[in-house]
C-alpha cells in the first residue's frame, strides 16, 4: 500500500510530466472491484474530465489531489498498485481502475491491488470527502512540531500502544505498517509498547524516528516494492522487514523476530525493542 512518501513521489513527479496536459478521454476501471470507490458512474466521468487540463498533484496523508481545471480536483487514495504514465504508442495494460489518455497520445493509468478510491469531486467538495475532512497534521506539515507530538498523545481518548499510534485510526496521517516498523526501531520501542508510558525523552526519540524516516523515504523516491509514477521502484530499503527475520540485528547482533499484532507482521529486536 502507498503511504505518503510514496504519494509525494508521484505528486512531484506529476508536477513535471503531466500538469499541463489536456485531457483527451477520461475512462473508469474496466475490471469489476468491489473495493474501488467511485463517486461517479463511467459516461458522467467520461463527459466531466474530457477537455480539462491537469493542474498541481499535491498530498496529504495517504491522499493524492489533482487539480483538473476548471472546476475539478482528482482524488485518488488510500490505494495500492499502479499510478503510471505512459509515452505516446506504449502498450495499454489490461487492467485498470481508471485511465486518463491525453491530447498527445501519452496516457495515465491506475490500478489498485486491495482497494482504493477513485474520485472526481468538484473543486472544494473533495475537502468535505470522509478521511479527508478531519484529517490531522501530516508529519511533513511543519505543524508536526514536538509540542504538537506530544499533546496528540496526551489527547488519546483511549489506550495505545506504539504500533496502534503510528498505524491505527490515522492518527498521524501517511504512516502505515511497512514504515512504522522502522520508525519503532529507530526509536528503540517494542510495538506492544503502551503510549501512555513513555517518558518524554522516549516520546521525542519516536517523534524523531517519524520525522527523519519519512523524509528518507521521500528523499529516496519511496520504498523498494514500491513504484513511482514511472514504473521504477523507490530505494529506501526497509531495515525492518521479512526479509529481516532470523538475521542479526544491525545495532545489536541478536536475531530479528517476527509476530503478528494489529492485524498485520511486526519485524524487531528483541534486545533493542522492549
Amino acid at each position: 500500500m502507498f503511504e505518503l512518501p510514496e504519494y509525494v513521489t508521484i505528486a512531484k513527479q506529476m508536477d513535471k510530466t503531466l500538469k499541463g496536459k489536456k485531457i483527451k478521454k477520461g475512462v473508469l476501471g474496466n475490471v469489476p472491484h468491489k473495493f474501488v470507490w467511485y463517486n461517479r458512474k463511467h459516461a458522467e466521468f467520461e463527459r466531466l474530465t474530457h477537455g480539462k487540463t491537469v493542474g498541481e498533484a499535491r498530498a496529504k496523508g495517504r491522499w493524492l489531489f489533482i487539480d483538473l481545471k476548471p472546476g475539478y480536483v482528482l482524488l485518488l487514495g488510500e490505494c495500492g498498485g499502479k499510478m503510471l504514465y505512459h509515452q505516446p504508442g506504449a502498450k495499454m495494460p489490461k487492467k485498470y481502475h481508471l485511465y486518463l489518455t491525453f491530447e498527445d497520445n501519452s496516457f495515465f493509468t491506475a490500478t489498485t491491488q486491495m482497494w482504493g478510491a477513485f474520485e472526481l469531486h468538484k473543486k472544494g467538495e473533495d475537502q468535505k470527502r470522509k478521511y479527508v475532512k478531519d484529517m490531522r497534521i501530516t508529519p511533513i506539515e511543519d505543524a508536526f512540531s514536538f509540542e504538537y507530538f506530544c499533546k496528540l498523545i496526551d489527547n488519546l481518548s483511549e489506550k495505545k500502544s506504539v504500533k496502534g499510534l503510528l498505524t491505527q485510526d490515522q492518527l498521524i496521517p501517511g504512516l502505515g505498517n511497512a514504515s512504522a516498523q522502522d520508525i519503532m526501531f529507530k526509536a528503540c520501542l517494542h510495538p506492544r509498547h503502551p503510549v501512555e508510558g513513555l517518558g518524554k525523552e522516549q516520546k521525542r526519540k519516536l517523534y524523531k524516528a517519524i520525522f527523519a524516516t519519512v523524509r528518507e523515504i521521500i528523499k529516496k523516491g519511496g520504498r523498494y516494492d514500491e513504484y513511482d509514477l514511472h514504473n521504477s521502484t523507490g530505494r529506501y530499503v526497509r531495515i525492518m522487514d521479512k526479509n529481516a527475520v532470523g538475521k542479526p540485528c544491525p545495532k545489536c547482533g541478536a536475531k530479528v523476530q517476527k509476530m503478528q499484532y494489529l492485524g498485520g507482521a511486526c519485524y524487531f529486536c528483541p534486545k533493542c525493542q522492549r
